[in-house]
Formats: C-alpha cells, sequence, structure tokens
C-alpha cells in the first residue's frame, strides 16, 4: 500500500484550517497540526489528524510533503494597540519562521510551502484593480504582509516550491466577518459603513480551499490573490446582504462611530478598501466556485438555515 501524503498545517483550529484539514483528510492525506490547547482542538478537529503543540516534535527523519501556513492572531479581533500589533506581527513571522527552520533541517525537504498572506498588502487604495503586481502602501498592514512573505520566501532558497496567498475577506459558515455581521442584519438592523464606497475584496472560504488543492496539483509558485473576480462596494455587499435575508437596508454606521469605536484598526479594514484582482489564478485557468457574490451569500445562508433547523 502506498504511504499517504503527508502535510503539516499551522492554523488548523481557525476558520480556513478546520474544513481545510478536514477536506485534506477525506482525499487521502495524513495530517498533522501545530496547536496550543491540545484538548480544544481535538474537540474541534476530531480524531483523525496528528496534533502537536511544538514543531520540535517533528524528527529530523520525518518526511513531511507540504507544509500549509494559516497561523496569525485574528487582525479584527481587537483595537490596534502597540501591544496588539507587536501579537500580530509575531504571531506571523515567528511561526512562519520555525517552519522555514523545521524544513532546513529536515533529512528530506518537503516539497512546497503554501503560506497564508492578506489584500492588506496594498493598503487603502480607491476603485482602481491591483493585482499581483501592484504596490504596497504605506502602512501597517503592509508592513505586517510584507514582513509574513518575506519570511516564507526565504524557504525558495532550499529548493522548496513557495506559494504566497493574499487572501480577500473569507466568507463562509460559522464565523468570519459573516459571523458577526449575520445576527445584526437579521434583526434588519444592516446598512452602509462610512461613505459605502469602499471596496470589499471577498472569496468563498469553499474557493481558498480549492485555491489550495489546485496549488499542491500544480507546478506553480510566487503570489496569487485569492479573491472572487468581483470585488464589490460596501455598500452593494450590504444591499445583497440584506437582500439575501429578506429584511431591509435602513441603517448607516456613520465613519465617526467607527473611528470611536475600533480606533485605526476600524479606519484601516472597515472605511478603506481595495479592489483586488485574482489575475495569476484566472491567467493560469483556475476557475472560481463562487464568482458572483449573491451566489456565494446564497450558499452560505441556505447551508446556515439548514444548520439551524437540523439544531
Amino acid at each position: 500500500m502506498a504511504k499517504l501524503r503527508h502535510v503539516l498545517i499551522t492554523g488548523g483550529t481557525g476558520f480556513v484550517g478546520v474544513p481545510l484539514a478536514a477536506n485534506l483528510i477525506d482525499h487521502g492525506w495524513r495530517v498533522t497540526v501545530l496547536v496550543r490547547d491540545y484538548a480544544r482542538a481535538r474537540q474541534i478537529l476530531g480524531a483523525a489528524p496528528t496534533l502537536i503543540r511544538n514543531l520540535d516534535e517533528i524528527q529530523n527523519s520525518d518526511q513531511i510533503d507540504v507544509m500549509i501556513n494559516l497561523a496569525g492572531a485574528g487582525i479584527a479581533d481587537q483595537r490596534w494597540s502597540h501591544a496588539r500589533k507587536k501579537i500580530l506581527l509575531d504571531s506571523r513571522v515567528q511561526t512562519t519562521r520555525g517552519l522555514v527552520a523545521l524544513a532546513q533541517r529536515l533529512e528530506t525537504r518537503p516539497a512546497l510551502l503554501i503560506s497564508a498572506s492578506a489584500i492588506g498588502f496594498y493598503g487603502s487604495s480607491d476603485e482602481r484593480p491591483l493585482d499581483e503586481s501592484a504596490a504596497g502602501g504605506d502602512e501597517f498592514t503592509h508592513e505586517l504582509c510584507k514582513r509574513w512573505e518575506e519570511e516564507a520566501s526565504k524557504a525558495e532558497a532550499l529548493n522548496m516550491r513557495v506559494c504566497i496567498m493574499r487572501l480577500g475577506v473569507v466568507l463562509g459558515t460559522g464565523g468570519g466577518m459573516l459571523g458577526r455581521l449575520l445576527p445584526i442584519f437579521k434583526l434588519g438592523l444592516g446598512g452602509r459603513t462610512g461613505t459605502g464606497r469602499q471596496y470589499l475584496s471577498w472569496v468563498h472560504r469553499d474557493d481558498v480551499i480549492r485555491v489550495i488543492d489546485w496549488l499542491i496539483q500544480s507546478d506553480v509558485s510566487g503570489v496569487f490573490n485569492v479573491t472572487a473576480p468581483e470585488a464589490v462596494t460596501n455598500t452593494r455587499f450590504s444591499q445583497q446582504l440584506a437582500e439575501s435575508l429578506n429584511r431591509p437596508f435602513l441603517f448607516h454606521q456613520p465613519a465617526v462611530i467607527v473611528r470611536l469605536m475600533f480606533g485605526e484598526m476600524g479606519e484601516r479594514l472597515l472605511l478603506n478598501g481595495q479592489n483586488v484582482v485574482p489575475k495569476r489564478l484566472l491567467g493560469l485557468g483556475y476557475r472560481f466556485g463562487y464568482p458572483g457574490l449573491r451566489e456565494a451569500l446564497q450558499a452560505i445562508i441556505n447551508h446556515n438555515t439548514k444548520s439551524d433547523s437540523r439544531s
């Protein structure tokens, strides 16, 4: 019997990591996940994956075929104090640095490192489309993503293929941005934020998992914008979410309130945006399962409705 392919995942208990691990296991992969809380991770991930608390638990003779790096403290979970920014940076850079060091000491090097980044690399922008060649802005999110990507790119010197995913806002069931918005919109209290003209570059979580599988199966490398082809303004997103729930679209969250509540984090993530396009994925033939927002929202809401009816 052929030996199972082995993948190591960081951030495996997160919004993308949990369904990703399940998908890889279903497709015959041996999955190891780096975790902080063993008991919680086992409850979330089930019995199938191997769990480790430290990369030192991996022996030099172990063979890992693919590393998938999704680790990082939640960018929108708290206001950005100096201490919080350090946590956001360290949780990404230190984990990525540890993966590259692990790859260097393994007797058989992994073939591939897939490392997450974010469209925050581009900073705040207007409606101009931004592909992978666009320069970054001079702000915290750019510096965060730049340093994160630089650490991942060091694996290239080990003759590993490196793919960096600049993720847009990931939409799916059970968490993420929609996890915060759905209760508000279901009450009929949804509306635009600030001017509503800022662009939201989003992607369905299923497409993120499909892109990861596509990257594993291909021979490509470099930076990829992982966003749906159809970026939308905040107003359009909010209108379509309200329509999908059959709720009114009446309210408006003024910019001054956002700034008072969330500070710099609210300014950069909620009041500003980017119109990011997945030029490389489309050019190389990847076909999105959810290219349009309306279909993506409806699929997520229908899934939530079925889950609620089974509860």
